[in-house]
Order: structure tokens, then sequence, then C-alpha cells
């Protein structure tokens, strides 16, 4: 009796199995297509800005081209759709983009009434200001009465007025639709003061005509985890842009670059070859080909090289790695195994 109660199990657990095949409505409108629709910035450098070309580059255009990698195999094919902060939430519910990447920060109200699933975070910031040093502030706390100038639709608003409540001050709201005008106010002297997050500060910071006379200052006042976003329902796309951020912080974590990946994959070892899809549960689960990862790696690279070049040292903003480095580098980047 025993073991005819095995095999039943056995053919129940075979049966509810076979029942959950993958299915993604926006993975197959992908593939029609024949590419992704990312929503990003309207320019932030670091982030997602265009080039003298007009090509998109930036942290969150990497992540972009990861899922774009992983779903058509060719990190090239993607429709980048600037938006502002006020328009990204209807563009992604409304299905204009598959996708939002841009600089967004993963909040309760956010992922639970907006229809909206965060898939990650690709870089944990926090609020902070600039001020033009001849204000002659050296901190936050000194900032009583300022002109704060405030991109409209962030969440920089609610936590300038809880941080400024808090410590007794007043201030004055001077509020713009985009990025390039809060930053334009700012050099127009319409404000004292450009709040942001620190590491768009330090982005917005080389736009002026005189970077040098701009300071940021050392007071951090939120919790900014910023990651990609997808809408509610449809959870084959949420797994697959979700793990291909997973898949380039895991090869960090396990030493795959994009330019050492083939030959690792050469010599035996278990973990990167479930990573490339010689073993293990390869691309099935996601709906995607079994190099789903490698052509992440390969095409677009890990998350430290993503990192480096878009916001790290080799790039102009020159940001410490800080809570952005892995896990067991003294950061909190962190990703679920691939096994």
């Amino acid at each position: 009796m025993k073991k005819l109660g095995l095999v039943a199990a056995s053919a129940v657990i075979s049966v509810t199995m076979a029942g959950t095949a993958f299915s993604s409505t926006t993975l197959n409108a992908v593939k029609e297509r024949g590419y992704v629709q990312c929503g990003v910035t309207t320019g932030v450098p670091g982030y997602s800005n265009p080039d003298d070309k007009g090509n998109w580059k930036g942290m969150d255009v990497d992540v972009c081209r990861g899922v774009a990698a992983a779903t058509l195999g060719n990190a090239d094919k993607v429709k980048y759709i600037p938006l502002n902060a006020k328009e990204r939430f209807t563009a992604l519910q409304s299905g204009e983009i598959d996708m939002l990447s841009r600089v967004t920060t993963w909040t309760l109200t956010r992922d639970s009434s907006l229809g909206l699933n965060f898939a990650g975070v690709t870089y944990y910031d926090g609020q902070g200001f600039m001020i033009n040093k001849d204000l002659g502030v050296k901190s936050a706390l000194e900032l009583d009465g300022a002109s704060l100038c405030i991109q409209s639709g962030t969440t920089t608003e609610l936590n300038a007025a809880d941080y400024f409540r808090a410590n007794n001050m007043q201030f004055e709201p001077v509020v713009f639709d985009t990025a390039d005008q809060t930053v334009k106010g700012f050099e127009a002297g319409r404000c004292d003061v450009l709040t942001s997050d620190q590491s768009q500060l330090y982005a917005l910071r080389i736009k002026l005509a005189n970077p040098n006379g701009a300071m940021v200052l050392p007071e951090i006042i939120s919790k900014e985890p910023l990651g990609p976003v997808v809408r509610q329902g449809d959870d084959g796309w949420f797994n697959i842009v979700k793990w291909s951020l997973f898949a380039m912080v895991n090869a960090e974590e396990m030493g795959l670059t994009s330019s050492n990946i083939d030959g690792k994959m050469k010599k035996p070892d278990p973990a990167i070859d479930r990573f490339v899809g010689k073993e293990g549960i390869k691309g099935s689960g996601l709906g995607l080909s079994d190099d789903w990862a490698y052509q992440i790696v390969k095409q677009v690279g890990n998350y430290g090289e993503a990192f480096d070049r878009n916001l790290g040292m080799s790039s102009p903003l020159k940001i410490e790695r800080g809570l952005n480095a892995l896990w067991n580098k003294g950061g909190l980047q962190y990703a679920p195994p691939i096994r």
C-alpha cells in the first residue's frame, strides 16, 4: 500500500508539473515584434542617456539589453522609449512598454496599488542634496528656508517634506517635469538646492557648465532601491526580467565576464555548466533558449562590468561601489543561485 501511495503521489506531481507549462503573453509579443520596448529616462548620464550618435547608454539601458539578449539572443534588439516621471507608470500599465528601467524606487505603494511588480534592485541609492558652493553650506541641516528644485512625480517630494518637517525646517519647492529642466533650473538660480537620488546628483552635476562650482552634501535622507519594473499578471515575463538581472549579479560572483566566459565554460565546472545551460534546468523554466544567461554575459557583461563602465571608476561619475558591491565584498548585491 505504501508503494502504491508513492506511485500515486508521483503521478499527481507529474500531472501538476505538466500543468504548469511556461506561458508569457509579453514574451510572445516581444518575439513576434522582434524587439523589447523599454521605458527609460529622458536623459540621466550613467543610467540612460543617448550619446552624440543617438545610441542609448547607461546602467538601466544595460538591464534592458540583458533582457533582449536573454529573450531574442541579441542585446541590440531594444526600442528605448524616453519617459518623464509622470508618464512612466502609465506607459507600463497601458502596454506601451514591456518593461520600465528608469531609476525607479521600489516602494509599497508602487508595488501594491499600481498593478506593477519590481523585478529586483539594480542600484541601492538614497536621496541627497546638491548646492552651489557659494551658498556656504556644509550640511543639509543648514538648509532651513532654502528653495529646492525637485522633479515632480518622484519619491523626492515626500522625502524632502518628511526630512524638513522632522528637523523643524521650512523649504520652498520649485517643481519641474524632467531631470533636464530640474538641473537647468538649479543652474539658472531658480533654487538654492537640487534634491534627487544621490547617484543622480553626481550624474546631473556633470551636465552643469561649471561642475566644480557645485557640491553634494553628505546627508542621505532616504532608502531608494532602484530597479526594473513590469506589469502584474504575467509571471513568466516577471521571472525573465528578474532572472536576467540575477544572472548579471551571479556572473560577477562566479568571475564570469564578457571576455572570459568562453574560456571558462570549456573547463569542467558544475556551477558554470548550469549557468551557461549545459546542465540543470537550462532555459525551460523561463521559456528561453538554454544559453540565455550566457548570452547576457557575453553581450552585455556581468553586473560589475556594467556598473564600472556606466557609474563606476571607468565612467565620468566615478561612483564607488559602496552598498552596490557584492554581498561577499561588503555590499548588498546578492542574487539567488542559478540551479
